[in-house]
C-alpha cells in the first residue's frame, strides 16, 4: 500500500491500478484498473461489493425457504469460492462468517439426514435379506425391484459407512438375479432337450406310416404316443405346434390301419354338443306346432337351460348355435304375433283361413315397417360407434338384435304368402 495515490477503508489506488486489501489470510490483489479518474475507479468497485451482498441474502433466503436444505451446500461452497475471487471492494469477512453459519447449519442437517437415510437403508436391506434366497422369480424379481426404487429415493449416507451400505445392498440384488439367470439358462437347456425329443418323436412317427408291417407299425405308434406323454411341459405356443405335426402322422397312420383293417371308428360328440344338438331339434319342432303359447314357454325354459352350458368357443358348433337362435327367434315373433291378433281381433278364430293369413299378413308387414324405422333411426347414431367401447358395444349389439328380428319377421311373412297361395289365392 505504499505509494499509493488514493487510500480506501477496503482498498487503493496505486500506479493506476485499483487493489483490494487483505483479509483474514488473504494478501492485497489487484482487482481493475483506473480508466478515468482513481475516485470513480474505487467507487465502481465498491458499488460491484452490492452484488456479492445479495447473492449472500438470495442463498440465506433459499436456504430458509428450502424444504431439502441440503441440497445448498454446494451452492454455498461455489459462492463462497467466488466470494473470495470477486471483484469489488467492501467488507468481505462478516460475507463469509455468513456463509460459514449457514453451512454449519446445513451440515448439522446432512448429518441427520445421512442418519435417517442409514436407518431407511439398513431396514431395506432387511427386507432384501427376507427375499433373496426365494425361487418365487417373478413377484421376487418386482419385490427386488420395490425395494430398489425406495433405495435410490432415499438420499446419501455418511461417507464413512457408504461404500459397505451400497456393496451390501448390491450384493444381495447380484446374487438373486445371478441365480435367478442360473435357474433359467438350466430350464432352457431342459426345455430345449424336451423340444428335440418332440422332434424326434414326430420324425419316427412319420417313420412308422412308411413301415410295410402295419402291426410292427401299430405298436411303434403306440410306442410313440406313451413316449410323448412323458417327455414334459414346453412353451405353449411351441407345444400346439409340435402335437399338430404329431397328431398329423399318428392320425394318418390309424386311418391307414383302420381302412387295412377294416376298423370303423364313429366319431365321438362331446355331451354338450350333443344336449345342444337335441336342443335345437326341439326348438325347431316348436316354431312348427299350432300352440304357439305353449311353444314360446317350452322355448324360454330352453334357452335358460342352453344358457347352462359352458362350451368354450373354439368347440361351439356355429349352425347348431345359429338354428337353436333361429328357432328360438321364430317362436317369440310368432308368439308375438299372436298376442297383437288375439287383441286386436276378439273373432280372429271365426274368420275363414284365407281371411286369418291375409291378416297375419297385414299384421307382419306393419310390424316389419316400423321396426325398419326404428332400425334406420338407430342406425343415423352408429357411425362413430366404437365396439371396443363398452357402452357402444351395447347399442351395436342392440342394433344386430333388430336386424335379426326384422330378418326373421320377414321370412315369416314369406311363409305366410306361401301358405296364402297354397289355399288358392
Amino acid at each position: 500500500m505504499e505509494n499509493a495515490s488514493l487510500v480506501d477503508e477496503y482498498g487503493y489506488v496505486k500506479d493506476g491500478k485499483v487493489f483490494l486489501k487483505g483479509y483474514l489470510n488473504y494478501e492485497d490483489r489487484q482487482i481493475g484498473e483506473v480508466k478515468r479518474t482513481e475516485q470513480e475507479a474505487l467507487d465502481y468497485f465498491k458499488n460491484r461489493f452490492i452484488i456479492a451482498e445479495n447473492k449472500v441474502s438470495q442463498l440465506e433466503k433459499d436456504i430458509t425457504e428450502a424444504q431439502n436444505k441440503g441440497s445448498y451446500l454446494t451452492k454455498l461452497v461455489q459462492l463462497r469460492k467466488k466470494l473470495i475471487g470477486f471483484d469489488a471492494l467492501g467488507d468481505f469477512p462478516p460475507l463469509l462468517e455468513r456463509l460459514d453459519a449457514q453451512e454449519s447449519l446445513l451440515a448439522d442437517l446432512i448429518s441427520v439426514n445421512q442418519l435417517k437415510n442409514l436407518e431407511i437403508k439398513r431396514a431395506l436391506i432387511g427386507e432384501a435379506e427376507a427375499l433373496v434366497d426365494s425361487t418365487d422369480w417373478r413377484p421376487t424379481a418386482d419385490a427386488l425391484q420395490e425395494v430398489k426404487t425406495k433405495w435410490i429415493k432415499t438420499g446419501p449416507v455418511d461417507k464413512s459407512v457408504e461404500a459397505e451400505i451400497e456393496g451390501r445392498f448390491q450384493e444381495l440384488l447380484d446374487n438373486f438375479f445371478q441365480r435367478r439367470r442360473e435357474f433359467f439358462n438350466e430350464q432352457n437347456k431342459i426345455i430345449q432337450e424336451r423340444l428335440d425329443k418332440y422332434d424326434e418323436l414326430i420324425r419316427l412317427a412319420f417313420r412308422a406310416n412308411r413301415l410295410g408291417d402295419l402291426d410292427a407299425a401299430f405298436q411303434e405308434v403306440r410306442r410313440l404316443n406313451n413316449a410323448w406323454k412323458q417327455v414334459g411341459e414346453v412353451p405353449i405356443k411351441k407345444s400346439g405346434k409340435l402335437y399338430k405335426s404329431f397328431k398329423k402322422a399318428t392320425t394318418t397312420f390309424y386311418a391307414k390301419y383302420n381302412e387295412a383293417k377294416g376298423i370303423v371308428i364313429e366319431k365321438k360328440i362331446d355331451p354338450r354338443i350333443e344336449a345342444q344338438m337335441k336342443m335345437a331339434d326341439e326348438a325347431e319342432r316348436l316354431a312348427k306346432q299350432d300352440d304357439i303359447v305353449a311353444a314360446a314357454d317350452r322355448a324360454k325354459v330352453l334357452l335358460n337351460s342352453w344358457k347352462e352350458i359352458k362350451i368354450p368357443f373354439k368347440l361351439q358348433d356355429k349352425d347348431i348355435n345359429e338354428r337353436f337362435r333361429a328357432a328360438c327367434d321364430k317362436i317369440f315373433e310368432l308368439s308375438y304375433l299372436n298376442r297383437v291378433l288375439t287383441r286386436k281381433y276378439p273373432a280372429f278364430e271365426l274368420k275363414s283361413q284365407p281371411e286369418q293369413i291375409r291378416t297375419k299378413i297385414r299384421e307382419m308387414e306393419y310390424l316389419v315397417k316400423r321396426e325398419k324405422n326404428d332400425l334406420q333411426f338407430a342406425l343415423q347414431d352408429a357411425d362413430g360407434l366404437d365396439p371396443n367401447d363398452p357402452n357402444d358395444k351395447m347399442v351395436l349389439n342392440k342394433i344386430n338384435t333388430q336386424k335379426r328380428k326384422i330378418a326373421m319377421k320377414e321370412i315369416i311373412l314369406k311363409e305366410f304368402q306361401k301358405q296364402l297361395t297354397a289355399v288358392g289365392y
